[in-house]
């Protein structure tokens, strides 16, 4: 059959680490890129007689979460001890939550649909494994190293049901998923930096049917855009399969991003692989009423609420919106200048920042944060514009220059003697100059049709502008001409 006549059923698992000062249960600091195995202890190295003690912040941090996804939590959770033997874990187990997650029934709105978050729970993260040698990978490697920095790291794992029906419906969920968790303040989720983590169970069913094919997980994928790749791929492989009376094996696969295909890495465990028991050495987890509505009282407004408003408040379009909540920091930035805006509009702010600004982000891989120009420095650009100042293509070239260098807007129109030419009397004696200098040129727009007007307009207009050297408001001298042009 062809691939339309099959179903994919996707379910999602996404971890993300957890931005707190400390790690879970020790207090190694918890940084991005530091020395390796300069941030460890015996407790994180999980040397004989250590004992764990639970980070609140987390705690909090799932707390957070539920107040955005409307989980339902538990009067008190459980740890449990995930038994595996990798050198990147130092204990030769990793504590996790398993029968009884810190958070349970959350859902998330993804265009629409909602879709069904099973369980989100705590854990700590483990070491990181560099082999050496060849292409990165262990069968290429001529060693390998660990650095432990990495272990111990709190962890969130947020398990979707498999209510994902496409590749597209996936990396959306993901993009919302991430907007949330930036916006509550419990994670950095930078996927290239392994801070957001994404596993997809894909299996594929013949449209129709209720029963749910064989599961694959797929791992590796460290962007928006491998999610989508990697999914379409194993749902391809998976269907070629089927066609030709193969049966799909449940194991663990490696997306390959250079070449674009999934490789087998091991059949899947199950869970009586890992013999889970409860941590003996903590206690569970038992948040009480108070802590709760602290962490009530300092939600933010999520991102889907946010999106609305701009939509509805600036005008912008809701693709302009995405934009501004997917790219970090940036909805904050526009939203620092629509703040002090004098004359003109938050659309315009919203223009500026989608295009010129984001661009320059792009290209210098910067964040908004860190920009030479200052939110109310855009505002003061904007509000040019709206009074005639500046022409949009005069402020691309000031905004440019002010992304560039430390600079103001009205600085750098002084500097150059940018200034846009709005005065009417001015402008006046401009329009009649040109209009008396090419008297064969109104004689045509007069007697034209309106092809032959529109094309004579559009001469008159440009040796107008010429003859402001491009400063005249364009806006006035076609008021002025076309008065002229009727009379």
């Amino acid at each position: 059959m062809p691939v339309q006549d099959y179903q994919a059923v996707i379910g999602l698992e996404v971890h993300t680490e957890l931005n707190t000062a400390t790690k879970l249960f020790c207090g190694c600091v918890n940084e991005f890129g530091a020395e390796p195995n300069t941030n460890v202890c015996p407790v994180c190295l999980g040397l004989p007689g250590s004992l764990p003690v639970l980070n609140a912040a987390a705690v909090d941090a799932a707390l957070r979460l539920a107040e955005a996804l409307g989980f339902r939590v538990p009067a008190q959770s459980l740890f449990a001890r995930k038994n595996y033997f990798y050198p990147d874990m130092p204990k030769d187990f990793q504590i996790s939550q398993y029968e009884e997650p810190i958070l349970s029934d959350g859902s998330l709105d993804v265009d629409g649909t909602p879709v069904g978050i099973e369980r989100a729970h705590l854990e700590e993260d483990t070491g990181k494994t560099v082999h050496v040698g060849g292409g990165g990978r262990i069968h290429e490697a001529d060693h390998s190293l660990v650095d432990y920095n990495r272990a111990g790291v709190p962890l969130m794992e947020i398990v979707s049901r498999p209510d994902l029906r496409s590749s597209e419906q996936a990396r959306t969920y993901v993009a919302e998923l991430r907007a949330v968790l930036r916006a509550i303040g419990v994670s950095d989720v930078k996927m290239e930096e392994g801070s957001l983590r994404v596993d997809a169970n894909v299996s594929v069913r013949p449209v129709g049917s209720e029963a749910f094919g064989t599961k694959v997980e797929v791992k590796n994928m460290n962007s928006l855009r491998s999610v989508g790749r990697a999914i379409d791929f194993e749902i391809e492989r998976q269907v070629g399969q089927l066609d030709s009376g193969e049966r799909v094996v449940q194991e663990t696969r490696h997306w390959d991003e250079a070449d674009g295909s999934t490789h087998s890495m091991r059949v899947k465990e199950g869970s009586s692989d890992y013999r889970f028991f409860p941590e003996p050495d903590l206690v569970p987890v038992a948040p009480s009423d108070e802590q709760r509505a602290r962490v009530r009282a300092s939600m933010p407004e999520l991102p889907a609420a946010r999106r609305a408003r701009m939509v509805g408040e600036w005008g912008v379009a809701d693709a302009d919106a995405q934009i501004l909540l997917n790219v970090e920091g940036l909805a904050d930035y526009a939203e620092a200048a629509v703040a002090v805006l004098h004359g003109g509009t938050p659309r315009d702010v919203a223009h500026w920042c989608t295009g010129a600004v984001q661009a320059f982000l792009r290209e210098t891989g910067t964040t908004p944060a860190v920009l030479a120009l200052a939110p109310d420095g855009l505002a003061e650009l904007v509000d040019l514009v709206a009074d005639g100042t500046l022409s949009r293509s005069q402020a691309q070239d000031v905004l440019g220059e002010c992304l560039r260098e430390p600079k103001r807007p009205r600085q750098v129109i002084a500097e150059r003697g940018l200034a846009q030419l709005s005065d009417e009397g001015e402008l006046a004696s401009v329009v009649d100059r040109v209009l008396a200098e090419n008297p064969d040129v109104v004689t045509q727009y007069r007697d034209g049709d309106a092809a032959e007007r529109k094309k004579k307009r559009g001469f008159l207009m440009g040796q107008a502008i010429a003859a402001t050297s491009r400063q005249g408001n364009p806006k006035v001298l076609g008021d002025l001409l076309d008065q002229r042009l009727s009379t």
